[in-house]
């Protein structure tokens, strides 16, 4: 049996200003989130940027083609009712972030690290106040509970929209510093994204580059860049 799947039937998306932000509405009908919340942004720059997927719909509804709708959605859905827990898991990165495991060899890589990643770790000592501890392996180091009191302080500033555009930053770069580089303006997405991938990009140069791998890393980079776009929509 084929399974029901969602077809358009609206004309045209609108936005509306609303208690608490504003919401999108087709053909005057409101826009609902899965758990059937009414679907309330903080901004009208993310509601016209959500109206505008919506729009692009033709046929059968597809959410894959609308990011911001789905990170809307985790928003309210999602992080809203587990806030706290959501808060805990992103500051966590703190203890465990990349840019704190540089590779052991060989000497070439460990030179690019400390060239591109040390000025982040420089930059969240200064404008954080969470200096990080770097360590060569994979083996977890302690981190100062100061600098991380510091970075669960930082996440928790974020209000939910923001958190949901934070949390893939954080999860597709496994870093917390490079995420909040990026929220705070101080790092380009793009180069924050590529300064995460510093290992694959260096055993590229040196084994080539798999087809397939490389399909998925065009994937991983747009994913990123659209969470930072709905980071900076919200805002």
């Amino acid at each position: 049996m084929t399974a029901w799947a969602a077809k358009r039937f609206w004309k045209a998306a609108s936005t509306e200003p609303v208690e608490g932000g504003f919401t999108v509405r087709l053909d005057g009908r409101a826009v609902k989130t899965p758990a059937k919340a009414p679907l309330v942004v903080p901004t009208l720059a993310i509601a016209q940027a959500i109206a505008v997927e919506w729009d692009a719909q033709t046929g059968l509804i597809k959410p894959d083609t609308m990011p911001l709708t789905r990170a809307a959605n985790s928003a309210i859905d999602k992080i809203a009712p587990l806030r706290a827990e959501v808060i805990a898991e992103l500051a966590g990165y703190g203890g465990t972030d990349l840019l704190c495991y540089h590779a052991q060899s060989p000497a070439e890589l460990i030179v690019r690290q400390q060239s591109t990643w040390g000025p982040l770790l420089d930059w969240a000592a200064i404008a954080l106040h969470a200096p990080l501890t770097v360590t060569q392996g994979i083996i977890p180091v302690p981190q100062p509970q100061a600098s991380l009191d510091r970075l669960h302080a930082a996440v928790s500033a974020f209000t939910n929209p923001e958190l949901a555009g934070l949390h893939d930053l954080v999860a597709i770069s496994g870093s917390l510093v490079l995420a909040l580089a990026v929220t705070s303006g101080h790092l380009a997405p793009d180069a924050a994204f590529s300064l995460s991938r510093l290992d694959n990009s260096w055993q590229a140069e040196h084994w080539g580059t798999d087809e397939d791998e490389a399909e998925l890393e065009a994937l991983r980079r747009a994913a990123f860049l659209q969470a930072h776009r709905f980071f900076a929509l919200c805002r």
